[in-house]
């Protein structure tokens, strides 16, 4: 990659309109579909405790509730806050309010991450960056859903562009940048703790930048001057902590918190499971450790993966010939060590694996600002050659960038569970890895259900609730449901079943209602089970079911 990448050959106004068109469609299409999006397994203990933090704000922080819940306050709980404090300003309820602010602060992220990309690659680079990152269903489905990983990832980008903008400004950074730094370090370690790991990142870029100036200056004066960076970023650490403090209250109760935090996360503190990985049926503690890198390969779209590849090969190509000026350098070895270093980390050490790479949602933007530089890199590289030959590119850029819109259309509202054509997409992906392990699939299966006893006007029982019978989490059929209905994990006596189509789940011998799916896939199905009886024995997968449990119409409801 040249030096002068940011130099482009194309105006700047055009690539930077279409970047703001493009935000201004995002934002209108999550305004429209937010509400299409179900709740999930931790859903219910997250609002509950975004309530409890807003009770602990607004009794002058003598409430404090929030500091024993469940195991949540290690966690930060900024999102869950903001969603509450949003939910008082909205006319919908909490749930959908979630949704609206998980909406909110995707778009944020996007917008983060086109501005990242434009300021080391030009507006070429910020437009592709932002369509590469719009355009990844992991990213996109679960800024809908996911009040950790995608709140954590907007913050770490955030915090990288800081960084970013400091490089730029080498050794002296401008107040407002030091003002952003705080207030990402703030919300990055209040979202996650373990964002501390956002230090090696910056130490490779740091150590790049100081090599650099190391051939020319010396090795003193270029220590110097990397010491001064690091003494007026030091200056936002009062801020950072402020930060910290509002949206992690907990961390600040007591001094040691925030370690005996990163101590309860190095160690797996729930009875491990099995899931569905690569065909077969695997302990999460026992995860091969293919399982982050081919997981990224499969999930993300050939597009994006393939060019933050390209991204990350031609910024390491800059950085070991000594290409570009060393601001340029150390930006790029910053997002090379952002999308990487997490998973190899991984790789080598082997920890417990599960939930797709939901956890690692924070490497996907990195890799996308890493490819929208590549993209300007080709697009100027081609428009030297010939005009024409930039058109054709753009063109057949267009292309796949439309193939994965499409696939993420049709499978709406269940974009974070698709796979790429790589692995067949979700028709086949879902015989071998896990799909929806979220459970959204329970909101359209439970509309189902309520739209069947209302065109068949069936009655209530006398006396009593219906009774749904659900493997999966319960809380949510509940809540979808409403209070006509009793939701529970025990089948004995119920009405009807909900169950996710995943792999822990049986398949019932008994009418089913509606199946939810999406490409031949089954996200949930809805059975009536009034006239037959059904208990919730515990049958490992392995086991081999009687002939007998077969045939009866008892059969176990969970595998």
């Amino acid at each position: 990659m040249r030096s002068d990448i940011m130099n482009q050959r194309v105006p700047a106004a055009p690539a930077d309109i279409f970047a703001f068109a493009v935000l201004v469609v995002l934002s209108i299409i999550a305004g429209v579909t937010f509400l299409d999006y179900g709740l999930g397994w931790d859903d219910y203990a997250h609002s509950h405790y975004g309530e409890l933090l807003y009770a602990y704000y607004a009794s002058g922080f003598t409430d404090k509730r929030a500091f024993a819940f469940s195991n949540l306050f290690y966690y930060g709980g900024g999102f869950d806050l903001a969603a509450s404090i949003l939910d008082r300003f909205t006319a919908t309820d909490l749930f959908e309010s979630r949704r609206l602010m998980g909406a909110i602060v995707g778009i944020l992220g996007l917008i983060v991450v086109w501005r990242l990309a434009r300021r080391i690659g030009g507006p070429v680079a910020g437009a592709a960056a932002l369509v590469l990152l719009a355009i990844t269903p992991l990213y996109y489905g679960h800024m809908f859903i996911n009040a950790k990983d995608t709140p954590f990832a907007v913050a770490m980008i955030f915090l990288l562009y800081t960084f970013v903008r400091a490089f730029d400004e080498y050794p002296r950074p401008k107040p407002m940048t030091i003002v952003l730094f705080g207030v990402a370090l703030g919300l990055l370690i209040g979202t996650r703790v373990i964002g501390g790991i956002a230090v090696f990142f910056a130490g490779v870029a740091l150590l790049v930048y100081l090599l650099a100036e190391s051939k020319t200056l010396g090795f003193r004066p270029a220590a110097t001057r990397a010491a001064t960076l690091v003494g007026r970023l030091a200056l936002a650490l009062p801020l950072a902590y402020v930060v910290m403090a509002i949206v992690w209250p907990w961390s600040v109760q007591s001094p040691l918190n925030p370690f005996k935090a990163i101590a309860y996360y190095s160690n797996f503190w729930e009875k491990p499971w099995r899931e569905l990985y690569d065909g077969m049926q695997i302990m999460i503690p026992e995860m091969p450790r293919t399982y982050l890198p081919k997981l990224c390969l499969l999930k993300i779209p050939e597009i994006v993966g393939g060019l933050a590849i390209a991204g990350i090969a031609g910024s390491l190509v800059m950085i070991f010939r000594g290409l570009g000026t060393p601001a340029k350098r150390a930006s790029l070895a910053l997002l090379v060590a952002a999308a990487l270093l997490p998973i190899i980390l991984t790789v080598l050490t082997r920890p417990v694996l599960y939930n797709g790479i939901r956890h690692f949602l924070f490497v996907v933007p990195p890799m996308a600002v890493l490819g929208g530089v590549a993209v300007a890199y080709l697009f100027e590289k081609l428009n030297a050659y010939r005009r024409s030959a930039a058109f054709a590119g753009a063109a057949v850029l267009s292309l796949f960038v439309g193939v994965t819109v499409v696939d993420m259309v049709r499978i709406h509202p269940y974009q974070y569970a698709l796979f790429n054509q790589v692995a067949g997409g979700v028709r086949v992906a879902g015989d071998r890895y896990m799909l929806d392990y979220w459970a959204l699939g329970f909101k359209e299966a439970s509309e189902t259900l309520l739209e069947k006893i209302k065109e068949q006007k069936l009655v209530k029982p006398a006396n009593r609730k219906w009774k749904v019978a659900v493997c999966g989490p319960a809380a949510v059929v509940a809540l979808e449901l409403g209070a006509d209905f009793e939701a529970t994990n025990d089948a004995k006596g119920a009405d009807f079943a909900v169950s996710l189509g995943t792999f822990y789940c049986a398949e019932l011998y008994a009418p089913i209602i509606n199946e939810v799916r999406r490409d031949s896939v089954v996200f949930a199905r809805v059975y009536d089970i009034r006239r037959l009886s059904f208990s919730t024995t515990y049958v490992p997968a392995t086991e081999e079911k009687s002939a007998v449990q077969q045939n009866s119409a008892i059969h176990t409801f969970w595998q």
